[in-house]
């Protein structure tokens, strides 16, 4: 009789964790879920992990908990540095699925590192909200990955648009980080909308690369300087950027420089100086243009905290993790397949950076923002709705 007790308990527990929907492997304990963050904390991209992750905190702070069935859980932030780098990036999220039980992942900055991490949150059956990686390829052919920002072909469209329109440019060269996906990307989608608009297969004049980490950029400038391009499209991680600019106004070459979200960031201004003044880029958020309580929430207490302007991108660090919570709500459940299914039907979420509807693709539909460099700060200049 003792051993058929112990028999009728052990099933009773199994039960219990099945019916709570695997809770032991969906990042929940106790009064407690988890959510995994893997952002670049250190390396060539940690000023941009660092805003994405002030976003999320922030909104954890606002928001720590979470209800599922009457009962109230404490969410808590487990954050992994991915350290810039593709290996380290799937190594992070790995660690977040096998060792911590996350129940979804938010992240990350820079579109290789979420591609790197993509995989191993498919095979893992673990949802994954990217929050400014742009590239398509983040979400093509991966049911568990979805994301709150706009994507490249519509950033490169909105970029060609305004070279065309507003600089009146009928040629232009593209300066490529070649070893960086996103600014491989960005750039096609730039050439092919600018091509469509001048009626001109020829008028990019020419691509020229550099590789992530040079310092050097004399070589490209010269190339570019003998062309004399109306405009010069130089999508690319901050630091890089702002030294190719630096380096070609030092030289004497004064044609604009057009860019995409990933140069909002203080450092852009910080190594480039009054030498990225007139620079003009687009992203995902402006604060003269909050459009619903949400917004200014965000607005209100992060000024309250860290007295400055946000970021975009810390924007869509606090999008995301409102809308893993919401998600989490919605699926009524910690089950890692309950939660993605719940991610993917989203509709309508209003989030500081405005609504949010996801396609098919897990791709989020919005609007992007032109900002320019005036007097060492980023200045809106207009929004472009798709």
């Amino acid at each position: 009789m003792k051993k058929i007790g112990i028999v009728l308990l052990l099933a009773a527990l199994a039960g219990s964790v099945f019916a709570n929907g695997g809770t032991q492997q969906s990042g929940a304990s106790g009064d407690t879920i988890k959510i995994g963050v893997f952002e670049p904390m250190t390396g060539a991209n940690a000023a941009g992990g660092a805003m994405e992750v002030e976003g999320i905190r922030l909104a954890n702070e606002l928001n720590p908990t979470v209800t599922i069935g009457g009962k109230t859980y404490k969410v808590e932030l487990v954050v992994a540095d991915n350290k810039s780098d593709k290996v380290e990036a799937a190594n992070a999220a790995q660690r977040l699925i096998d060792q911590d039980k996350v129940a979804l992942l938010l992240g990350s900055w820079g579109s290789s590192l979420s591609m790197a991490a993509g995989e191993v949150a498919r095979d893992a059956g673990v949802p994954a909200i990217g929050l400014s990686c742009t590239n398509p390829l983040v979400t093509a052919g991966n049911d568990w990955y979805f994301r709150v920002c706009f994507i490249d072909p519509f950033q490169g469209r909105v970029m060609a648009s305004y070279a065309y329109n507003e600089v009146k440019a009928r040629t232009a060269v593209i300066v490529r980080e070649v070893s960086n996906d996103y600014s491989v990307g960005l750039a096609k989608f730039f050439s092919d909308t600018f091509k469509e608009l001048t009626g001109n297969q020829n008028a990019i004049l020419t691509t020229v690369d550099y590789n992530t980490g040079d310092q050097d950029f004399s070589a490209q400038i010269t190339s570019i300087s003998r062309l004399r391009p109306d405009v010069i499209f130089a999508p690319g991680n901050y630091t890089e950027s702002a030294l190719v600019m630096k380096q070609a106004r030092e030289q004497g070459l004064q044609t604009p420089f057009l860019g995409g979200d990933t140069w909002e960031t203080p450092e852009f201004i910080d190594v480039g100086r009054e030498r990225v003044e007139g620079a003009v880029f687009s992203t995902f958020f402006a604060s003269e243009y909050a459009a619903n309580p949400v917004a200014e929430t965000f607005l209100r207490e992060y000024r309250t905290r860290y007295n400055k302007e946000p970021a975009a991108v810390t924007a869509l660090g606090f999008d995301g993790y409102l809308l893993a919570l919401d998600a989490i709500t919605r699926a009524g459940s910690f089950d890692r397949k309950a939660i993605r299914d719940a991610i993917a039907v989203t509709k309508g979420f209003s989030g500081a950076t405005g609504l949010v509807t996801l396609d098919t693709n897990g791709d989020a539909t919005k609007s992007a923002f032109i900002k320019i460099v005036q007097g060492g700060k980023f200045v809106f200049k207009t929004i472009v709705n798709p």
